[in-house]
């Protein structure tokens, strides 16, 4: 199986994370999918030009969410509950926004003007945020499975990025810092 996207992407890292977690064996080839020759091999195997996308003989699953589900019913794991999904789902939102953030900034829009979609980016990621900061104090990622490993990803990038104030985001900082340090966590570290 080859895994397919950049060292920069929390949504590959997620996957990269996970596999390492619980031993599943991969090939991972980094794209930077602006590069000419990168893109072109974005573009011959995903119509979405997407990353992370993986390749398993000739099936090829794109998004980081339907590759998960794919991998667990291929190495026979439990899936996730209605509540991991739903957590899964706020990270992804989270996730979501800041990524079209960040890439109108760097087409030269100004994400600070008051236009809907900028407003409701910039009104979804703090709400997210303390939603997911709840959740944390709740004991409702206590583990490191997929969902856990989704809001570290979202937090490390967060930080990478410096995309957002996480200071009023006590549990969340404190779930970052817990698992910064794991091997997987490490080993995948988009500052290297």
């Amino acid at each position: 199986m080859q895994l397919y996207g950049s060292t920069t992407s929390p949504y590959v890292r997620r996957l990269r994370i996970w596999c390492n977690e619980y031993n599943v064996e991969h090939e991972f080839i980094n794209l930077d999918i602006f590069a000419d020759h990168d893109r072109e091999t974005l573009k011959r195997l995903n119509p979405t030009r997407k990353i992370p996308m993986l390749c398993d003989d000739e099936q090829i699953i794109f998004d980081s969410n339907v590759i998960y589900r794919y991998l667990v019913a291929k190495v026979d794991l439990i899936p996730l509950t209605w509540q991991q999904e739903n957590l899964l789902t706020l990270c992804n939102s989270a996730n979501d926004a800041l990524v079209e953030l960040l890439i109108c900034q760097r087409s030269g829009f100004d994400t600070n003007d008051d236009r809907l979609f900028f407003n409701l980016q910039r009104e979804r990621v703090p709400a997210v945020l303390a939603e997911l900061n709840k959740a944390v104090e709740n004991g409702r990622f206590n583990l490191f499975g997929y969902t856990e490993i989704s809001l570290y990803c979202l937090l490390d990038w967060i930080k990478f990025r410096e995309l957002a104030d996480l200071s009023a985001f006590d549990a969340l900082n404190a779930f970052h810092q817990l698992h910064a340090s794991r091997d997987a966590c490490v080993a995948t570290d988009p500052r290297q």
